[in-house]
């Protein structure tokens, strides 16, 4: 099972080896619990998930993750500074309205971020843009009109707002098909995993 989830979700095994064991981690956009489970089983981490919708919350406790149900584009204010050791915005930043905020926010409730997203900058989405229609692939299943992301961003602009914030980049991962990718991230990866803290 573990195996078949690693290639539905490949940012899945770099977050893991970011993340030592016992350590506490608050899961943002958590979905029906599937990372903080695999967390759980291959870290022994403990934690929370944040999630909105209904049917994903009933997932979680039926696999036994904690949950709260919150909106994230209403910030985390109900959690204390430096509560957890990571906060992980997984597959989640492109649909959050006030991306600046959230980031921000993660920094000051976590000691470290986990971010990853789909790579618009890919270069199957380029060529389908080139061939006039919004991209549509594994990792962006949606099309434009049903879609749940309102911010997608490319490599280079996340660097960039992370300059713009002063936050750190302290590690990288960009992942094609389940294999990480050096050569040219930016056009050959369709999904990115930074680590991040905020700068000095």
């Amino acid at each position: 099972m573990t195996a078949s989830l690693l290639q539905l979700r490949p940012d899945f095994a770099a977050i893991a080896a970011w993340t030592p064991a016992g350590t506490s981690v608050l899961d943002l956009g958590c979905g029906d619990g599937s990372l903080l489970d695999y967390l759980k089983t291959e870290r022994s981490v403990r934690g929370y998930g944040v999630e909105i919708d209904d049917k994903n919350i009933l997932r979680c406790i039926e696999r036994g993750v904690n949950v709260i149900q919150s909106n994230l584009d209403e910030g985390l204010s109900g959690f204390d500074s430096g509560a957890f050791d990571f906060v992980i915005l997984s597959q989640t930043l492109q649909a959050t309205r006030h991306t600046e905020k959230l980031v921000r926010e993660m920094l000051r409730v976590g000691r470290e971020g986990i971010v990853s997203f789909p790579n618009f900058g890919y270069w199957k989405n380029r060529l389908q843009i080139l061939r006039g229609h919004m991209p549509v692939s594994d990792e962006l299943p949606y099309q434009w009109y049903d879609t749940p992301n309102v911010h997608l961003c490319t490599l280079r602009d996340f660097e960039k707002l992370c300059d713009d914030m002063g936050i750190r980049i302290l590690d990288q991962r960009v992942i094609t098909g389940g294999h990480e990718v050096a050569l040219l991230p930016n056009l050959l990866g369709s999904t990115a995993v930074y680590r991040i803290r905020r700068g000095c």
